[in-house]
């Protein structure tokens, strides 16, 4: 298996960038980790950067992916815990995070929060996460669409995050089957919101590398959303290659 990625991240119109995302690789396996810190909780930019560090970290110790898939989620939130209460920070320090492996054979999503994972075949997303909002769960209840998502007065509402108040927290795991020349994007809500999945696969079909496909993305973001008041903006764009 080869790859192509390359990672795009802006703090917009934002005084502090509180998304952070990173990979790390081992033998024949990739991780891909995304966050984004819940500012109105103070500390959410250490939140977002600590909670990617140790997913990276255990990533490389677990000796193998079944290993880290089962344990990750929970390890991360006792993890933060911990470190909330070294700073004296209980109730804070709080972040999404989606987190993508990619082997031989598989993909395995799981995440948590508002923070997405597309998959796109043919230049048509195939799958997305659903998130752990309030304007999602009306979608599931029927009470709004699902285009209403992006307008919605509490599209930034998150039923979930790492560093909340659970011990044990509620995630969303996803194996999903790739093909050569499939891609991937991880990207927090302020990159998805201003970017519409019909345009995502419109500019993928109009780009030759995933470099040149997160820049497009992200002129368009600034021109989709007043950028004196948009939100950080972060992205990591995945392509299998042959």
């Amino acid at each position: 298996m080869r790859i192509e990625y390359d990672l795009f991240t802006d703090k917009g119109g934002r005084p502090v960038n509180e998304d952070f995302a990173d990979m790390v690789s081992k033998k024949d396996s990739g991780c891909f980790v995304l966050c984004d810190g819940l500012g109105g909780h103070g500390m959410g930019d250490k939140a977002s950067r600590f909670v990617v560090e140790f997913v990276k970290d255990y990533f490389i110790k677990c000796s193998t992916t079944d290993e880290f898939i089962a344990d990750v989620v929970d390890k991360t939130q006792s993890a933060i815990h911990a470190k909330q209460k070294e700073l004296g920070l209980d109730g804070k320090m709080k972040t999404t995070g989606v987190i993508l492996i990619l082997e031989k054979n598989r993909a395995v999503c799981l995440h948590v929060g508002d923070s997405r994972l597309y998959h796109f075949r043919n230049n048509n997303v195939i799958f997305r996460t659903r998130d752990h909002s309030i304007p999602q769960m009306l979608v599931m209840t029927g009470e709004i669409k699902e285009e209403d998502i992006r307008k919605h007065p509490d599209r930034n509402k998150v039923l979930r995050a790492f560093g909340d108040d659970h011990d044990k927290l509620k995630f969303e795991i996803n194996t999903l089957n790739y093909n050569i020349g499939d891609s991937f994007l991880l990207c927090s809500d302020g990159f998805w919101e201003p970017v519409t999945e019909n345009e995502m696969s419109d500019l993928l079909a109009g780009t030759s590398s995933v470099k040149n496909w997160l820049k497009e993305m992200a002129m368009l973001a600034r021109k989709n959303s007043n950028e004196k008041s948009m939100d950080n903006f972060t992205a990591v764009a995945v392509r299998i290659k042959g």
